[in-house]
């Protein structure tokens, strides 16, 4: 019989026996470059969010884009310490030219009428902005949801390096 791993059953999600795909094959994620792997709860939004934003930086995401991403990774949490329990697990990486983050909490899961992308919230409703903003500031979104819990997976190209040096083409834009 298969085991179920994730924080819901105790276990370290870097020491489960998955695979995950790498630009160059499959690794375990041991071998994954991890930059933050915590649980939080309503008290650590902020420390939280400010972590991911250093994290981030240091691995080249900066200006709209590291903002956007920090801010889709808050409302991410935020849905957790409102809607599911109060408490969950983010883990954040870079592997394959992006980062990545996924926030799994143990809830009740999403219901079905809010999977995928969402409509756009009206002017005056309250609430359900968060997963459309996640959609709107992030390259990927991905959602897995069930009775014993949900993970949301987020994930952002990084800029690559020739393009941050102002090389075009290995080629200087002035040339």
């Amino acid at each position: 019989m298969e085991e179920t791993y994730g924080p819901a059953r105790g276990h370290d999600v870097r020491s489960a026996p998955q695979q995950a795909p790498t630009e160059t094959g499959v690794a375990t994620p041991a071998e994954l470059p991890f930059l933050l792997d915590r649980r939080f709860g309503r008290e650590e939004i902020t420390v939280v969010r400010h972590l991911v934003a250093d994290h981030l930086t240091t691995v080249g995401l900066d200006g709209a884009r590291l903002q956007g991403f920090v801010l889709a990774v808050n409302e991410v949490i935020t849905n957790v310490v409102l809607h599911a329990g109060g408490q969950g697990r983010i883990v954040l990486w870079h592997t394959g030219g992006s980062a990545w983050c996924t926030v799994t909490d143990s809830g009740p899961g999403i219901p079905e009428r809010y999977l995928g992308p969402p409509e756009v919230p009206e002017a005056f409703e309250v609430g359900g902005r968060g997963i459309w903003l996640a959609y709107q500031l992030c390259d990927e979104v991905s959602m897995a949801t069930g009775p014993i819990g949900t993970t949301v997976g987020l994930r952002i190209a990084l800029p690559r390096h020739d393009q941050a040096s102002g090389l075009v083409n290995r080629a200087s834009a002035s040339s």
